[in-house]
């Protein structure tokens, strides 16, 4: 309740990762639309950001928390959820990549870290193309090279086609808003049927037209080791060309 909006993502990624799947969370904030102190404060300076349900309720399925209520009392919000086993976004403002996956895969749930599995190329790739840094460190690739990780659906499963169409829509949607609200340079959606099956089943790799909410999204092949007709050379080109301005 006392942090910027902006930070409250990594600051629920935090927990995300203190947790164990399946514990409870209950949160309480303060409803409404400013953040700042208020002007008649008993204790003056202090400051307040205020949630309305269906922001509150993004923030927490970000984080990786399945929401099971938000119930609303006078001028307060009550959230109770519980810990996915799946992956938190790592996001913020500033970001000049905002990396989307189809959906966390159980070994990247269980690793805490997206695109985990021994046969994925994403971040050798990742390193090659100069888009990070540093391997398989989430924060890092935030903090230090300005790159967030998402995903369109939180749900982890075996294998990306055990997910639903409609699971991608609605995927698309949270996304939409969060590329709304953080404004990253550019989308890079890692994976080509999310995007066919919530926007446009004959997408090819490359810049999407129109974007998401204005702003660039590139499409690119699946990094998993399973898409084999693509190589690491590929790969590499798409995050190159992620990094490229948009046309």
């Amino acid at each position: 309740m006392h942090l910027p909006r902006v930070a409250v993502p990594m600051a629920l990624a935090r927990l995300h990762w203190a947790l164990a799947p399946g514990a409870p969370l209950m949160l309480s904030v303060s409803r409404g639309d400013s953040e700042g102190p208020y002007p008649d404060d008993d204790i003056p300076g202090r400051f307040f950001c205020l949630w309305q349900p269906d922001g509150l309720a993004d923030a927490l399925t970000g984080a990786g928390f399945d929401v099971l209520a938000i119930d609303e009392e006078d001028r307060s919000l009550f959230a109770t959820a519980r810990r996915m086993r799946s992956l938190p976004d790592t996001v913020g403002p500033g970001m000049r990549v905002l990396v989307c996956g189809l959906n966390p895969s159980q070994v990247a749930a269980d690793a805490g870290y997206g695109f985990a599995g021994a046969t994925n190329r994403f971040w050798a790739a990742a390193l090659e193309s100069g888009l990070v840094s540093s391997a398989g460190r989430p924060l890092s690739a935030l903090l230090v090279d300005r790159v967030g990780m998402t995903d369109l659906v939180k749900r982890a499963t075996p294998r990306s086609a055990l997910v639903g169409t409609h699971e991608y829509r609605a995927g698309l949607g949270r996304l939409s808003r969060l590329v709304a609200w953080l404004r990253p340079e550019a989308v890079c959606l890692v994976g080509l049927e999310g995007w066919r099956a919530a926007v446009d089943r004959s997408a090819r790799p490359g810049w999407q037209p129109g974007g998401i909410d204005g702003m660039p999204a590139y499409l690119m092949p699946s990094t998993s080791g399973a898409n084999a007709r693509v190589g690491l050379a590929e790969l590499v080109e798409h995050l190159r060309q992620v990094q490229s301005p948009a046309p």
